[in-house]
């Protein structure tokens, strides 16, 4: 039951995202242009990796706020070695980044694991205390576009058969995550562990153990991240990605992930992310705000969550009567 309707979420969003596509066109013809589409695809690249990142965290009843901070001190210190030693290869710079964000991904789970402290706390604090090492890292400083190498900036932009880079890192993404979570022992554990932590332990699965590699996995993705971002914007500094989080949960939330664990998939993240991606490059063509878009995460977080609360007491009442049949 949870499956088919998780796949009705997924078609229905698909749904409201042609929906949506099809309302700016009747004003706006050249948005739904396919050059035009394959740059809003890029330009949600970061926020899908992001998402499906977070989607790993989420499954095992976990949150993580300090993703966003995750990425931007990756990137900080890639930027910053990269301007001070240019000759570092720039694979050496994105493996670095990924590592540095495992590492700060794997604290949030031990802290998680080991302590048993209410991830949502865990996380809130590390962001602060990320942003605070950004922050005496660089000084406080800027690291802007002539500081950088030209390679290092040049990557997420280079074409490759007719996309760039940074959505075909987005590509790979999707797909390693679709595979990991349906292929792997590893993503059932992570459905596993959020559905039921009780029977997850009497099936053998380590339930503290997978929570730690959910939170070193979305560490390692918000790395990359880090290194694609800066390289793709040209610029780091304190506040990069400020209040990103933010988005990166809604997406998950509107694609069917359910903040109570066990439920979820790479295609509804993905879609979800998609979702504000097109309500994000529309905003500046019908004339309105960008600032709306963080109004319009949370409200769109808000309907999302009550819309999962209410299917989710449905099937409990479905329970309870069947319940009520045998006895």
């Amino acid at each position: 039951m949870a499956a088919a309707s998780l796949r009705s979420r997924e078609f229905l969003l698909a749904v409201a995202i042609i929906g949506l596509l099809l309302m700016i066109a009747s004003r706006f013809p050249g948005f739904v242009a396919p050059r035009n589409l394959g740059n809003v695809f890029n330009d949600t690249a970061i926020l899908i990796i992001l998402a499906l990142a977070q989607m790993a965290v989420i499954l095992t009843r976990c949150i993580d706020l300090s993703i966003a901070a995750n990425l931007a001190l990756s990137g900080m210190i890639a930027a910053m070695l990269n301007a001070a030693m240019p000759g570092i290869p720039i694979p050496a710079l994105i493996v670095l980044a990924i590592i540095i964000g495992s590492a700060l991904g794997a604290l949030n789970g031990l802290l998680v694991w080991r302590l048993d402290i209410p991830p949502i706390v865990v996380t809130l604090g590390t962001l602060t205390i990320y942003r605070g090492i950004i922050f005496v890292l660089s000084n406080g400083k800027w690291i802007n576009a002539h500081e950088m190498s030209d390679a290092f900036k040049a990557l997420p932009r280079a074409p490759v058969l007719g996309l760039p880079v940074l959505s075909w890192v987005a590509i790979a993404v999707i797909i390693a995550m679709g595979v990991m979570l349906k292929r792997t022992g590893f993503g059932r554990a992570l459905y596993a562990v959020g559905g039921n932590p009780t029977a997850a332990v009497y099936a053998g699965i380590d339930v503290g153990r997978t929570r730690f590699l959910a939170f070193t996995l979305a560490g390692a993705i918000a790395g990359l991240s880090g290194y694609l971002w800066v390289s793709r914007y040209a610029v780091a500094y304190v506040d990069i990605a400020g209040g990103f989080e933010l988005d990166v949960i809604a997406a998950c939330v509107i694609g069917g992930v359910s903040i109570a664990g066990g439920i979820g998939s790479a295609a509804g993240a993905v879609l979800g992310a998609l979702f504000l991606g097109v309500i994000k490059n529309a905003l500046p063509v019908v004339n309105i705000s960008p600032f709306w878009q963080l109004a319009i995460s949370g409200s769109a977080i808000i309907l999302a969550v009550a819309v999962n609360a209410r299917a989710e007491k449905k099937k409990g009442r479905i329970i309870l009567r069947k319940a009520e049949v045998k006895a």
